[in-house]
């Protein structure tokens, strides 16, 4: 038997672990592989031969896994340029050193592409040994195809708990105030919109539509007039009719391009503040929690990753397997339940799913039936959290510390 690597890539999830312990499970309970390794920080690591050996992870170990926040073997924003030959070439020696069939990537749209990448050069160049698979996983719920991405109702589950309990926060006093909440969402609103699932949202702002400045202030003001209060739900990719982002951090760019956001609770609050439309507001980030706060994980969440991992090494074992991601599809039942399939990679690749415009209310007020209905199931359950003596969460020591 040959070997596989699975690496991660790309902004970590609460359950991306999960995913890899999948892959682990899998391989002892049907090995497939003599040897599973683990790369670090992902394509950038594995670049530089930095594999580790998960092969006889512990059943401890891969439990505590499961409920392990970020990527345990690192991560990267590293780009794999298809002008950059020596980059897929040098990639490609490292995979015959170590006599890797299949290598699995756990990621979202960039990883996606990844995949397709190299499966694409390996096609052009007539090599058939080595096969590629992507492992799906995004908070912003943002990948095609795929009915949702793992790490997203996790992080949905973090912030609709945020909302809530925020909302009791801000409600105890009389006075006239605006709380503003802001989570991820570069270009969908998945995100901002979970938080609607407690009821408790007056006004919902989502990258889908371009910002109307003067109607939201018209909708704060209603609302204040009925009730002294008002809370709102900003994704941090809103934009204007200009293209401009509300966020503070427009202007710089990462390493795949895309515009560093962050700030577009605290621009709305200025607007606001500015315009007179209201006399006090707070503003509530989200930033790195919502994506990493694991003793708030959904257990639907915790337990698809997990699968989709298994699923992801089962169906490896057919070697025409390759340039693939496997996602999850829900089944037309009464009762919530999912099935696994394989896509294309390409099919996935670069494009994103936006929030559909057909769940959002008109002037702001929130989203549709439809969308709870879509939400409701995925934030459901609660894995139990694995304490140490300290009374605090258990995790595994990350893979690229050791």
């Amino acid at each position: 038997m040959g070997n596989c690597l699975v690496a991660q890539s790309g902004g970590p999830t609460s359950v991306i672990n999960a995913t890899l312990a999948g892959v682990v499970m899998g391989n002892q309970l049907n090995p497939i592989y003599d040897t599973v390794y683990g790369g670090l920080h992902g394509i950038e690591g594995i670049l530089q031969e930095r594999l580790v050996d998960l092969t006889h992870m512990s059943e401890d170990e891969n439990r505590i896994l499961r409920q392990t926040p970020s990527s345990a073997l690192g991560s990267c924003r590293y780009k794999l340029k298809r002008e950059n030959i020596h980059d897929y070439e040098k990639l490609f020696e490292i995979l015959d050193k170590y006599n890797i069939d299949t290598m699995f990537y756990i990621g979202g749209n960039d990883s996606m592409d990844t995949v397709y990448s190299l499966s694409q050069y390996a096609k052009q160049k007539g090599i058939t040994k080595h096969q590629f698979v992507g492992c799906p996983k995004t908070v912003d719920n943002d990948l095609m195809v795929t009915d949702h991405c793992p790490g997203f109702a996790s992080a949905a589950k973090v912030i609709a708990t945020t909302q809530l309990q925020t909302w009791l926060d801000f409600n105890v006093y009389t006075r006239q105030e605006v709380f503003i909440l802001e989570t991820m969402g570069r270009d969908a609103g998945w995100l901002a919109a979970s938080a609607c699932t407690t009821g408790k949202v007056d006004l919902l702002v989502l990258p889908e539509e371009v910002f109307d400045p003067e109607l939201f202030y018209e909708q704060v003001r209603q609302i204040l007039a009925e009730k002294n209060k008002c809370y709102i739900v900003i994704s941090e990719g809103v934009k204007f009719a200009d293209g401009r982002y509300l966020a503070a951090g427009e202007s710089k760019n990462d390493l795949f391009g895309h515009a560093v956001l962050g700030g577009a609770g605290q621009a709305l609050k200025e607007m606001l503040l500015e315009h007179k439309v209201c006399d006090r507001a707070k503003v509530q980030e989200m930033s790195t929690l919502q994506r990493c706060y694991a003793p708030q994980q959904s257990l639907v969440d915790v337990d698809e990753s997990f699968r989709l991992g298994m699923s992801a090494h089962m169906r490896s074992a057919d070697k025409n397997f390759t340039g693939k991601m496997v996602g999850l599809t829900r089944k037309d039942t009464e009762e919530y339940d999912i099935d696994f399939f394989a896509i294309d990679a390409s099919e996935v690749a670069n494009h994103v799913k936006n929030f559909p415009l057909e769940w959002i209310l008109d002037n702001y007020r929130g989203v549709t039936q439809e969308a709870l209905d879509y939400f409701a199931p995925l934030m459901v359950g609660q894995p139990q959290i694995h304490l140490d003596e300290k009374g605090l969460p258990r995790y595994v020591k990350p893979f690229y510390h050791r």
